[in-house]
């Protein structure tokens, strides 16, 4: 078995790397699962959603952003971040999204996914949301547990994203 080796935070983020970006945690570079035709286009489909609310509310919405969620330590990415109030300056957000959402892709491990959704949730993120298009399910995940919902709710905003909207029904 091949062992890793460790770079620093700093290399981690001046590093492009071929395909899809790569997160880091403690000193490795953390190879994520190459995104299907479905997967980028519900990333698309909530970059307009995104952007329709943002015509009366002040929203903004990024897909596949680098956060350091603990800096030089852990860089996560979520498919889709979405800030509330102004936007993000920097290159990489220094505070947690309103919204982070993770899109399944085939290949995703879902205690991967739990427990990038509890690093979320400890740096501070209030909604947390994953949407599976091959079960055609949306989630959201709380300090209790990862729980089925009909729709994707923003309260606040009166927003809400409904299956059609991605075209996943």
């Amino acid at each position: 078995m091949a062992t890793q080796a460790l770079i620093s935070p700093e290399e981690y983020l001046r590093t492009s790397y071929e395909g899809i970006d790569r997160e880091y945690a403690y000193g490795a570079v953390v190879e994520r699962s190459m995104p299907t035709y479905i997967h980028g286009r519900i990333q698309i489909l909530l970059g307009y959603l995104f952007e329709v609310l943002r015509r009366q509310h002040p929203v903004y919405a990024a897909a596949e952003v680098r956060h350091p969620l603990r800096p030089n330590e852990l860089y996560r990415i979520p498919d889709v971040a979405v800030y509330v109030g102004q936007p993000p300056t920097g290159n990489y957000p220094d505070s947690p999204p309103f919204v982070a959402i993770e899109i399944l892709s085939p290949e995703d491990r879902m205690g991967e996914v739990l427990k990038k959704f509890a690093e979320y949730q400890a740096w501070g993120v209030d909604n947390i949301w994953l949407i599976d298009p091959q079960e055609k399910k949306f989630y959201t995940y709380d300090a209790t547990a990862l729980r089925h919902v009909p729709t994707l709710d923003l309260p606040r905003f009166s927003f809400q994203i409904a299956l059609a909207d991605l075209d996943l029904n």
